[in-house]
């Protein structure tokens, strides 16, 4: 697949993502884990509720359960024939009466409606209720959430706390996800020293390594960590390989641009296929993606910021369909700028951005190799090629919470 298919030679990122997300189709395989162990895990199924939630029509208040058939005009006096908490198997109510009824119990057989208890005067074991009283008040209907036989929620789901709610709403002690991923990780680069040791001239610590376990351990995942890698060819074959043969996937930073010392981008395509590089984007152009002998591969840029946001537009889609996921595009907001853009680019920019009286504000220095201004930052500006910005012009603004999760 030849990744040089616009006049400029860069694959614009819709392209780009469009081809990802098509070529990642689920490779781990499914396992049964308990409810309490599923949060951030990926449904391998459509759970079908065999109970109605809730299973009996219920009150929502604390109150009196009663028949509006018993009212007559004007204020009505109903003896208290019975009591009925949440839990308890409520008698069918007696006519010309009515039942003390607290949230969630069920409705007792000949009840229509639920008066609240602030509405409600005791006269002794009479209880006197206002006119008005409408049918059906302050009932929650049997099925109103959900419904023997639904569909409770799609394969390709990843759970969040309100869906565990949900299967444990129905019965569900256990469901099928698809297993974490094993996802491999290397950095490639002579210059890079681990934090902890001191550093000597030319040499940087390796942040993205630690970038990427942390992004990669956010999205349930299990990281291969193979350290970093010399700048030769013949290592950067044998790390290549050996992540192939242990790995579902593998990810690495740095070595895939044009220099004489990037040898991921050979190497590549020496033991697999490259099947793209190069992204019409800043930062972050020299993105690769392809095959290690049947392994998927994302070559993502050396510089932390290049990284951190790569990984979140385009290795983050792919790596969670791998593991079975179902797309969902970040939400992106439109925002109104606060600042001015007055060179226009070929590439599509994504500027690391705070909200400032309800308006964006860039960081001072947008550069690759400034990671900072992502922590720094509450999201991305995205700028389109061939645009420039004024102050109030609406721009495109995705939050970090929708990347980084």
């Amino acid at each position: 697949m030849n990744s040089c298919d616009t006049q400029s030679g860069l694959l614009p990122i819709e392209t780009a993502l469009e081809r990802l997300i098509e070529n990642s189709k689920p490779i781990a395989g499914v396992e049964t884990i308990t409810i309490t162990e599923a949060l951030g895990r990926v449904l391998a199924e459509s759970p079908i509720a065999s109970v109605s939630v809730p299973p009996a029509d219920n009150s929502g208040m604390d109150g009196y359960a009663l028949n509006t058939a018993d009212l007559t005009d004007g204020v009505t006096r109903l003896v208290v024939s019975q009591r009925i908490p949440a839990g308890s198997s409520p008698q069918p109510i007696k006519p010309g009466s009515c039942a003390r009824i607290f949230t969630g119990a069920e409705i007792p057989a000949g009840a229509n409606t639920v008066v609240m208890q602030e509405n409600v005067t005791l006269d002794g074991d009479v209880a006197v209720f206002p006119e008005g009283v409408s049918v059906g008040s302050n009932i929650r209907r049997e099925g109103q959430d959900i419904k023997t036989g639904d569909s409770i929620l799609a394969e390709g789901v990843r759970l969040q706390p309100a869906d565990l709610g949900v299967l444990a709403s129905v019965g569900l002690a256990e469901v099928n996800v698809y297993k974490r991923l094993k996802v491999a990780i290397l950095s490639t680069g002579d210059e890079l020293v681990e934090p902890g040791s001191p550093l000597a001239s030319g040499q940087i610590y390796n942040s993205n390594r630690y970038i990427l376990t942390g992004l990669l351990q956010s999205l349930g995942m299990d990281v291969v960590d193979l350290g970093c890698i010399a700048d030769t060819r013949e290592a950067t074959l044998e790390a290549l390989e050996r992540a192939a043969n242990i790995a579902d996937a593998i990810v690495s930073t740095g070595g895939v641009s044009v220099g004489e010392e990037d040898h991921v981008k050979g190497c590549i395509e020496a033991l697999g296929e490259l099947d793209m590089w190069k992204i019409r984007i800043k930062p972050g152009k020299p993105v690769a993606y392809g095959r290690v002998k049947d392994t998927p591969f994302i070559g993502l840029p050396g510089n932390p910021t290049s990284t951190l946001i790569t990984f979140c537009l385009l290795a983050r889609p792919c790596l969670l369909g791998l593991q079975g996921a179902a797309y969902q595009s970040p939400i992106m907001l439109s925002v109104p700028s606060g600042f001015v853009r007055d060179r226009a680019i070929q590439r599509q920019e994504y500027l690391r951005v705070r909200f400032e009286d309800g308006k964006l504000i860039p960081h001072v220095n947008q550069s690759s190799g400034v990671l900072a201004s992502a922590s720094w930052a509450h999201g991305l500006a995205v700028v389109p090629p061939n645009t420039r910005v004024q102050i109030d012009d609406s721009i495109g603004f995705i939050s970090f919470s929708e990347l980084l999760t």
